[in-house]
């Protein structure tokens, strides 16, 4: 016995390792994947879905590369005396400490979200205790059926082999997706007396099913809990919870519900168990519920009581007007014409192909714009190799709606060594798509019949404000080379452009200085704007 309880004392902590996906920076859509081995280096990704994959990918193959699950490991979560070390105590009761058993195991444990993957190296019962482990390797059953981290060895009762656990070699990893498949099946006690094993045989036993738990938050409902009331609506809302993570579209007055019904529902469980924990948790949910609510209400264009009305921008999002600006710096740089009506017109094409390098285009589409002469231009962006058109320019200019003309820009087509120069989805380019012809074709620049650098210029300040709108950084203003730059227009003449902008009920309180231009946008196009951040 001496030597076994050496031998225990001899047995080194599991391992333990954390693959995490970070943002880089705020109102960025790039991300960061690390990992918490040494040796690996950190990587940032365009999008939250290809860190995502990455992260998946860095984590299977830490696994696939790893040792297998040795059998003579204390658990990894034991040397912090995590919450599945500790059985929740009653109000006159003391927390005992829960004890290891089963087979060890390599379990991947996850968040709701998909921000962190941790692997860990412990017993199969710790594993059962965590609502998103999934098991990847098991330890032979034989050897693993000594261990046990409860009290010394030479004193507990001997623990027989897990029964029907299942081996999964660490070489090729396999995600489990239920209970029976994780191979956490809690070991049996000792065995019983040759004469209990003769009574009736297992089939002919009465059996009682119990109904299956509810789960809501990574907690499991009681079945004992009451009242019964209590108990059905923490299973309906956990329910409610998984099916509004389903979803593929955000309702946020939806999740403000939720969230308020939990946090009734939690201080109501609170009041039955006297567990100050789930009075945390229902406090979290109010303030949850709160943010949802607010966040809901500035969506719609509705402000809180006792606030200003809020602005409906055509775009609502840091990440779209981000992108906005990219489009437009990247038309600025590559830009194949001279002049105002060539780089209008670059940029109403860029944003129909911004995706995948081609799109469809009307007539109507062009001679919409303030361009004199549009059939030539088309033509000479053909002649330059930028735009590809089906069919002749002519019948791109006749076309009508029930039969577009197909076009397609060759540097903006991703292929396997390329992606493109923009990072937005389908379902974001025709909303870029649309604000930019909103803006283009705004009714009093349209009744002002503005040329092409006016409508520029407009682009230029709608993206150039802040959420007031105040031109530049902090209401500081734009400067005139960038302005005088985009618009394709000398710096002497950005006045009369200003001038024409200010007629048109689009600036207010406009300063041109040697070197800046001040002022802000008029409240009738703050929803057109693309705030600062």
């Amino acid at each position: 016995m001496g030597v076994e309880a050496h031998a225990t004392n001899e047995r080194v902590t599991g391992r333990r390792w954390t693959v995490r996906l970070d943002p880089v920076g705020r109102g960025r859509a790039d991300v960061r994947v690390s990992c918490s081995r040494p040796a690996c280096a950190a990587q940032v990704l365009p999008s939250a879905a290809a860190g995502r994959t990455a992260a998946i990918a860095h984590l299977k193959a830490h696994l696939r590369a790893g040792p297998a699950p040795r059998p003579s490991v204390h658990c990894a979560c034991r040397a912090e005396e995590c919450h599945t070390h500790i059985r929740p105590a009653g109000p006159r009761e003391r927390p005992v400490p829960w004890r290891c058993g089963g087979a060890v195991v390599l379990a991947v444990i996850t968040d709701r979200e998909g921000r962190w993957w941790q692997v860990m190296e412990c017993c199969s019962r710790c594993a059962a205790a965590h609502p998103t482990a999934k098991v990847v390797a098991t330890a032979p059953a034989a050897e693993a059926s000594a261990r046990n981290d409860g009290p010394r060895a030479d004193t507990a009762a001997p623990a027989a082999p897990a029964v029907n656990a299942p081996t999964f070699s660490a070489i090729s990893p396999h995600f489990s997706h239920s209970a029976t498949a994780t191979g956490t099946a809690v070991p049996q006690q000792a065995s019983a007396p040759r004469s209990a094993a003769r009574s009736a045989p297992r089939s002919a036993r009465p059996t009682r099913k119990r109904p299956p738990r509810g789960r809501i938050a990574q907690r499991l409902v009681p079945h004992d809990l009451r009242p019964v009331a209590l108990r059905d609506e923490l299973t309906e809302l956990g329910e409610l919870f998984r099916a509004y993570q389903a979803r593929t579209e955000p309702d946020l007055a939806m999740l403000a519900d939720l969230h308020a019904r939990k946090a009734e529902a939690f201080n109501a469980w609170a009041e039955v168990t006297a567990d100050t924990g789930l009075r945390l948790d229902a406090r979290r949910a109010e303030q949850a519920a709160a943010t949802a609510r607010l966040q809901h209400l500035h969506r719609i264009g509705q402000a809180p009581d006792g606030e200003g009305p809020a602005v409906v921008r055509l775009l609502t999002a840091p990440a779209q007007w981000n992108h906005a600006r990219a489009v437009l710096a990247h038309v600025a740089e590559n830009a194949p014409l001279p002049g105002a009506e060539a780089r209008l017109l670059v940029v109403m094409v860029t944003l129909r192909t911004a995706q995948s390098g081609v799109g469809n285009l009307v007539g109507q589409d062009i001679k919409g714009l303030p361009l004199q002469d549009p059939e030539h231009l088309v033509g000479q962006l053909v002649e330059s190799g930028w735009l590809g058109v089906s069919g002749t320019v002519e019948e791109l200019i006749a076309s009508r709606p029930e039969n577009p003309t197909r076009i397609s820009v060759p540097s903006l087509t991703p292929d396997e060594d390329d992606p493109g120069p923009f990072t937005f989805g389908r379902k974001l380019r025709p909303k870029l798509s649309g604000w930019a012809q909103r803006v283009v074709g705004e009714k009093k620049l349209r009744k002002g019949k503005t040329g092409a650098d006016v409508r520029l210029l407009a682009l230029a300040l709608a993206t150039g404000a802040d959420g007031e709108g105040r031109l530049g950084p902090g209401g500081e203003g734009i400067g005139l080379d960038a302005l005088s730059s985009w618009c394709s227009v000398d710096p002497a003449g950005l006045p009369d452009l200003v001038d024409r902008l200010t007629a048109a009920d689009w600036l207010a309180e406009a300063d041109v200085t040697d070197t800046l231009l001040t002022g802000r946008l008029t409240e009738r196009v703050l929803p057109l704007g693309c705030p600062l951040t």
